[in-house]
């Protein structure tokens, strides 16, 4: 008996994700700016990328700053997404020297903190359901990112220009369609790059509420060109490649 569920019916069932609607953030001098200084898409690498599993290079230091957002890492796995992405961050700013690589490890760590901030049992109804990237509570998580690092930065010695940077990565990394700068993108793509490890795939896949097959169906689809980056395009393509093996999903669909 064939029991193999019909993929094009089930895909019908799931909307395209809509966009993050632009507004007035494309004609910002700041998307204009980087718009000019990076014309090709996706932006080539000025070094190598590492495209082994992510779990054969862990992220290293800011042990200070991990202690001080522990509580902030007991909602919506985060404790699971923001070591992963910063694992990821790390290895784009292996790919792009120029860029200040401090300020995007600290941004990536402190992304989405503000998921600790709002209401829990919004999370995942409005937050990974419907039109979701227009959903109130994601941009109220990125106003809570924001407060945290303003709490928790300045007790580090950051100075007040670098915590303003950070929270204008954090402010609109995810409702934001276009990046203001090169540590943005990198910041954006990490935060989309842990989605293509096989542990952002299963909690990403339950908080969707999708099988493995449409969701890696989706990362290809929908994911991977919004990556702004060849370096984050090479990893997410090899990685989809060895977690779409690994998890069966030509078969299991």
């Amino acid at each position: 008996m064939n029991t193999r569920t019909d993929s094009s019916s089930r895909e019908q069932d799931y909307p395209s994700w809509a966009a993050a609607e632009s507004g007035d953030t494309a004609a910002d001098p700041r998307a204009v700016r980087f718009a000019a200084d990076y014309p090709v898409r996706p932006i080539p690498m000025e070094g190598t990328v590492d495209t082994q599993p992510i779990c054969s290079t862990p992220g290293s230091g800011f042990e200070k700053l991990w202690k001080l957002i522990e509580p902030e890492t007991r909602t919506r796995g985060n404790d699971v997404h923001l070591p992963i992405s910063a694992a990821y961050a790390e290895r784009l700013c292996e790919a792009y020297p120029s860029a200040d690589r401090e300020l995007v490890l600290v941004t990536i760590i402190l992304h989405d903190t503000g998921w600790a901030h709002v209401d829990e049992s919004r999370i995942i109804s409005e937050g990974f359901g419907g039109d979701w990237r227009r959903a109130t509570i994601r941009f109220e998580h990125e106003r809570e990112g924001c407060l945290v690092a303003r709490r928790v930065l300045p007790d580090l010695g950051y100075s007040e220009e670098f915590i303003e940077r950070v929270c204008e990565i954090i402010d609109g990394h995810d409702t934001r369609p276009v990046a203001y700068s090169l540590e943005d993108a990198l910041v954006r793509d990490a935060d989309r790059q842990w989605r293509f490890d096989r542990a952002g795939i299963a909690l990403s896949a339950s908080w969707f509420d999708m099988d493995m097959a449409t969701y890696t169906d989706r990362l290809q689809r929908e994911i991977i060109p919004e990556l702004i980056t060849e370096a984050a395009v090479t990893m997410a393509e090899e990685d989809l490649r060895r977690q779409r093996d690994l998890l069966r999903t030509e078969v299991i669909r």
